[in-house]
């Protein structure tokens, strides 16, 4: 771990004392989990399921992972005992933890749009990995050699880029694909869950994740807690720190628990 990341997480830490509450804000694949090409077998790192369960039974820590997978997926892969608050599909989907579900809907001539584009990849999935959610249509192309995902990402630019103009659509990118999609993006979900939690300020609070698209989460919370890269390797971010997995992702979890020892009351 870099000295400055070090001297951050310190700081950041030392805050905790006296706090009645705090929240953990997290990003699944690339964050608590590596990537898989079959995003079904993405497991999270060893040891962060059990840092995970003992930082929930310490009480004071409110944890949600903001995802771009559906909701339902995360409980599943991540196996805790008690179930997570997720906010699934970038953030146009919450399901809460005793299971309630929310969906922010597209207007019916957008969805109608997304609804003619996923037929369409399905007949025709352009070489890539075509993902139909309710909101967005998706294409991956990890783990296909390099030529063949540059022209999987070339055709799927040119069929969503003309599309992204239309009222309520947007483009958002991800590493290894595209996602033409309606609703809230991660940066949304943030700033509810912590207008949720303004009667606990202060508040230590944290947003831990790895991909472009955790850009808008990272600035979402400029001033209101730290945010963390969760990457092997440094890339522009407006996050505060770096965090290399598994290792410092672990360190990080071990703190947060220690931390969390002066957290209401205890």
């Amino acid at each position: 771990m870099i000295v400055e990341t070090a001297k951050k997480l310190d700081r950041f830490f030392g805050a905790f004392a006296g706090a009645a509450k705090a929240l953990l804000l997290l990003d699944y694949d690339g964050t608590l989990a590596p990537f898989r090409v079959d995003r079904f077998k993405a497991r999270p790192w060893a040891g962060v399921r059990d840092l995970l369960t003992l930082i929930q039974n310490q009480g004071p820590t409110r944890i949600v992972v903001i995802t771009g997978r559906p909701a339902a997926e995360i409980g599943p892969l991540l196996g805790l005992a008690v179930p997570l608050e997720v906010w699934g599909l970038h953030g146009a989907e919450r399901l809460h933890a005793d299971g309630r579900r929310q969906l922010e809907k597209p207007p019916p001539a957008t969805q109608a749009k997304l609804n003619e584009l996923s037929a369409q990849l399905r007949r025709d999935s352009l070489g890539g990995l075509f993902e139909a959610k309710p909101n967005s249509a998706t294409m991956h192309w990890r783990g296909i050699p390099p030529g063949k995902a540059k022209a999987i990402e070339k055709r799927t630019r040119a069929l969503f880029e003309p599309l992204a103009h239309l009222d309520g659509l947007t483009l958002l990118e991800f590493e290894s694909g595209l996602e033409l999609r309606a609703g809230r993006e991660k940066g949304a979900a943030v700033r509810t869950l912590l207008d949720e939690m303004k009667d606990s300020i202060p508040l230590p609070a944290a947003f831990l994740g790895d991909d472009i698209t955790d850009e808008a989460a990272f600035l979402t919370m400029k001033g209101h807690g730290l945010t963390g890269l969760v990457r092997r390797e440094r890339r522009d971010t407006a996050a505060d720190i770096w965090l290399r997995p598994p290792e410092e992702l672990r360190i990080f979890l071990k703190m947060w628990l220690r931390a969390c020892r002066t957290v209401g009351g205890d």
